[in-house]
């Protein structure tokens, strides 16, 4: 156990552990191999086989183990370099690999060191793969990047009995100027970004502004319409109910004018109202228009129930097929019922 401590202990601290030392376990016949571990023994310096987790024997003096291998995933800290992108630009980048040995065998006898040539490999990779990229390719596509560098340290380390995982891109240090470059487009694009949304909210207002003037105009229009409509309905039906009522009147005139003296009767009311008016004239404009004859009241009545006789002339009611008693004395005629009345008044 202590044994094991040091070995994994060993693999943290070293960046490049020699697989071949003097502290490996020593033959005394009966050993125990831990979990996730290969041991390989060779016999008389040939190699013999591979010692599998759990109890095993060996012959002392005659085997001997060489090479102890950890089956478990390892994890080596790629060191920083520089490389040149396909733009020219100088680029700090380290990463991470993950590894796992898949043939004791081969990763013993394969290579002398499979940690530190896979590290090296990956190394070569990534700058070989980074030449292929511009700067702005770089930090898009770090994932194919990765990828890519995977792929190719598995092509190479197949022979080493090494199989890489995965590869990660830990830090990526652009030079000073560069990045103020990168910063200045960046805050760029996002002015640019700000612009454009702007356009488009204001665009939008004015779309929406221009459809709620739309639909304000269409309803306005429809509400006007539908107040002409009701209003004109409205007009026609008072004009109906007026033609109505002035019908009913007419009828109720000329049947009272059809009865007996109705003729005077309506002498009578113009003389009223044509006196009441005259009164009237002063109180409400002050340029007159007035007779010559002003002061004869008699004769001015006289004449507006002329005029009144010459309009009713040719609508003459026919007289009614009752003849009124003989008894009863016919009216006399408005002239002499005004003449009457101004006589009673004096």
């Amino acid at each position: 156990l202590q044994r094991s401590q040091q070995l994994k202990r060993s693999a943290w601290l070293a960046p490049a552990p020699c697989r071949l030392n003097s502290s490996l376990p020593m033959n005394i016949g009966v050993l125990f191999v831990p979990q996730q571990e290969a041991w390989v023994v060779e016999r008389m310096g040939k190699f013999h086989r591979i010692l599998e987790p759990g109890l095993n024997f060996l012959i002392p003096l005659l085997d001997r183990i060489r090479y102890v291998q950890s089956l478990k995933e390892i994890v080596i800290n790629v060191p920083e370099q520089s490389a040149v992108t396909l733009d020219n630009v100088t680029l700090q980048i380290d990463g991470v690999l993950y590894l796992r040995v898949m043939d004791p065998y081969k990763a013993s006898y394969g290579v002398e060191d499979p940690e530190y040539a896979v590290t090296q490999l990956a190394q070569t990779t990534m700058r070989s793969e980074l030449g292929k990229l511009s700067l702005d390719r770089v930090f898009r596509e770090r994932e194919s990047l990765n990828a890519n560098i995977v792929d190719a340290i598995n092509q190479a380390s197949d022979c080493w009995g090494i199989r890489c995982l995965r590869y990660e891109i830990k830090d990526i240090h652009v030079p000073p100027r560069v990045k103020e470059s990168m910063q200045m487009q960046v805050e760029a694009e996002r002015r640019k970004r700000a612009t454009v949304l702007e356009s488009e909210g204001t665009r939008e207002s004015a779309i929406n502004v221009a459809e709620g003037q739309k639909q304000a105009q269409i309803l306005a229009s429809e509400a006007e319409k539908a107040e002409q409509i009701n209003k004109a309905a409205g007009e026609a039906n008072a004009m109906l109910v007026r033609a109505r009522a002035k019908a009913e009147a007419i009828q109720l005139l000329a049947a009272a004018l059809a009865q007996q003296h109705g003729s005077a009767a309506a002498s009578l009311s113009v003389a009223e109202q044509y006196v009441s008016a005259f009164s009237k004239l002063a109180k409400d404009s002050n340029t007159l228009l007035l007779p010559a004859n002003t002061g004869d009241v008699t004769n001015m009545v006289a004449q507006a129930l002329g005029i009144y006789a010459t309009l009713t002339k040719p609508q003459a009611v026919k007289p009614p097929a009752e003849v009124p008693p003989a008894h009863e004395d016919p009216l006399p005629p408005p002239t002499e019922v005004l003449k009457a009345e101004q006589a009673g008044s004096s």
